[in-house]
């Protein structure tokens, strides 16, 4: 691993304020809107190519280069390590919230963004709701060594799974439709030490960012909380792929 992927923690924890606040102002700004106060339709984030001037840039880069790994053959991300902007997202498996994401604006993303090489996507396990999730997110790690995290997730997220739903067996039951051909080893390596740090460095780096709920997104480094509808993702991969632009900053 580079050393720009191996971001000390600190560095994580010193910008974790500022990164809390602006996540609290982009999703008050966001109820405002849909309580019909302000701007709803969200009229100048993603209009032209030109980035709108944000005095919170600074933080936005610093962001995404503390957590946008960009690792070749990360079996959690999905789009080229080298794409403008990278969408990263902390997500349980139990949080309906996130399941909605998965079935209906991520594939979109994929389609119209991921298969043209503007965005790659990296999935942080961010359990929150106990140790079914906790156990689900390993048996996604798991999938992943085999080469089948995405198909795990997505039949994870298919339907919303809570408690007994996501007990061992069921969890394997998952990963054979997944096409996981080694369930034993899938097993093993779900509760091996490996699954365990993982989970708790994704965990510890949503954390150290002031991550409170799931799911929630950095964009280029911008917070983005909730499911939102696809029209607030396509604005700020926008914005951030036009901050790049502006920049002459190709992906790292």
């Amino acid at each position: 691993m580079s050393a720009r992927l191996s971001t000390p923690s600190r560095r994580l924890a010193a910008i974790g304020a500022v990164v809390a606040l602006v996540v609290a102002i982009v999703a008050a700004s966001l109820a405002i809107g849909k309580s019909g106060g302000g701007s709803a339709e969200h009229e100048s984030s993603a209009a032209g190519t030109q980035p709108s001037f944000d005095p919170r840039q600074s933080t936005y880069d610093q962001l995404e280069q503390a957590t946008s790994r960009r690792k070749d053959g990360d079996p959690l991300a999905v789009g080229k390590a080298d794409a403008p902007v990278v969408l990263v997202e902390y997500a349980d498996y139990q949080c309906s919230f996130c399941g909605r994401f998965t079935r209906e604006t991520q594939p979109e993303l994929v389609r119209k963004y991921v298969d043209a090489g503007v965005l790659r996507i990296e999935f942080r396990n961010f359990p929150i709701f106990g140790k079914d999730s906790e156990r689900a997110a390993r048996a996604s790690w798991a999938a992943g060594r085999q080469g089948r995290f995405w198909q795990f997730h997505d039949e994870a997220f298919a339907k919303l799974r809570k408690g007994d739903a996501l007990a061992e067996d069921k969890l394997a039951d998952m990963a054979r439709t997944a096409g996981v051909e080694d369930v034993e080893k899938f097993r093993a390596d779900m509760n091996g030490d490996e699954a365990a740090a993982a989970v708790k460095k994704d965990q510890e780096e949503g954390y150290s960012l002031g991550v409170q709920s799931t799911p929630s997104f950095l964009v280029g480094g911008r917070p983005l909380a909730g499911a939102q509808p696809l029209k607030e993702f396509e604005a700020a991969i926008t914005q951030a792929k036009a901050v790049k632009d502006a920049a002459g900053k190709p992906g790292k």
